[in-house]
């Protein structure tokens, strides 16, 4: 697949507004004019990372979980999952998934590893879980717990009733003691000046993303039966924050962990 340059990415959007280096100039143009609508995208980005990186933190650490599967990781940033995980364990293993072109010319990046540990790299689409599950087979023993891992990819799943039934295949096939860790655009929490700046993404970039209630979000997992941790559904700072106390977020990013039990 061919890297199109001339139609602003997600991935490279989002790398955009977390500092990186891996954008062309129609991503800066998309992105800056995402900023104007909705000025606090980048910290919706940002919180997003730093939620990925408590979780990990967590469920490698307390929660002793040793797999991840990281579905629609993006571009390599600062603190990707196998950082996060490998510093708690050097052992464990992360299978990174995602559809970009542009991602898995740098997959070499992704797939530096501990030696004790292992990642590895999967071309494959977040509406297409059988195909991610039999792929990531060749890393992850599904017979034992593993930590998903779909922080910002399930709002790229525009139908809800296909997004569930992702998650719900994805739940299927791990085991009693795994955990799913989403993160989810909303409307919500403040976020209200970002219908707009969705509507311009959906006609000037791909993919096309949608925001959804923290009832719908929450759903992916309840409906499921799955345990959800605490702090419950939250904006991501919110979320087991390394400096407690302080006023909730607005930021109208949603996180939510779950165990399967």
């Amino acid at each position: 697949m061919s890297i199109d340059t001339t139609v602003a990415h997600n991935a490279r959007v989002w790398n955009y507004w977390l500092n990186g280096k891996d954008h062309y100039a129609v991503d800066r143009q998309v992105g800056e004019h995402v900023i104007s609508m909705f000025p606090s995208i980048a910290e919706v980005a940002q919180a997003d990372r730093a939620f990925l990186r408590r979780a990990v933190r967590h469920l490698a650490g307390g929660a002793g979980i040793d797999q991840f599967l990281d579905i629609g990781t993006g571009l390599p940033t600062a603190d990707n999952t196998h950082q996060v995980a490998q510093q708690v364990n050097p052992q464990a293993k992360i299978v990174y998934v995602d559809n970009d072109p542009l991602v898995l010319t740098h997959a070499r990046a992704l797939l530096t590893s501990t030696r004790e540990g292992k990642t590895d790299y999967i071309e494959a689409d977040a509406h297409n879980p059988a195909d991610i599950l039999a792929a990531a087979g060749r890393t992850i023993d599904f017979e034992r717990p593993v930590g998903v891992m779909l922080l910002g990819v399930l709002n790229f799943i525009v139908d809800t009733e296909r997004a569930a039934a992702t998650v719900e295949a994805l739940v299927e096939a791990v085991p009693s003691g795994s955990y799913v860790a989403i993160s989810h655009p909303t409307t919500e929490l403040g976020g209200e000046a970002n219908r707009e700046a969705m509507a311009f993404w959906n006609e000037n970039a791909t993919p096309p993303i949608t925001a959804r209630s923290g009832e719908d979000v929450e759903a992916f997992v309840t409906d499921l039966d799955l345990e959800v941790l605490e702090p419950g559904l939250v904006s991501c700072p919110d979320w087991r924050p390394d400096i407690a106390g302080g006023k909730p977020s607005d930021i109208p990013q949603y996180a939510i962990v779950a165990r399967k039990t």
